[in-house]
């Protein structure tokens, strides 16, 4: 059985590239509403919701999220982000 790529591949890339756009930091807080903004499969809501609260730079997020995704089995399904 192949797994396939979602056709939300890549739409947390987007989130993340969006968050950063012209902020250094942003809150956990940030990242859900625009989550929900964007109306993100119930998969990678869950992703975003288990960021820890607070504060953070792009790395520290980036890492965060692929480290759900990747518990989660989901990389290739909806790729990771940078």
């Amino acid at each position: 059985m192949a797994i396939e790529k979602s056709s939300d591949y890549g739409v947390m890339q987007k989130l993340v590239d969006d968050l950063f756009a012209s902020e250094e930091f942003v809150r956990r807080l940030d990242a859900v509403l625009m989550a929900e903004a964007y109306d993100l499969p119930a998969d990678l809501l869950e992703v975003v919701q288990l960021l820890p609260p607070g504060t953070c730079n792009r790395q520290r997020l980036c890492d965060q999220i692929n480290s759900s995704i990747a518990g989660h089995g989901w990389g290739f399904v909806y790729g990771t982000v940078e």
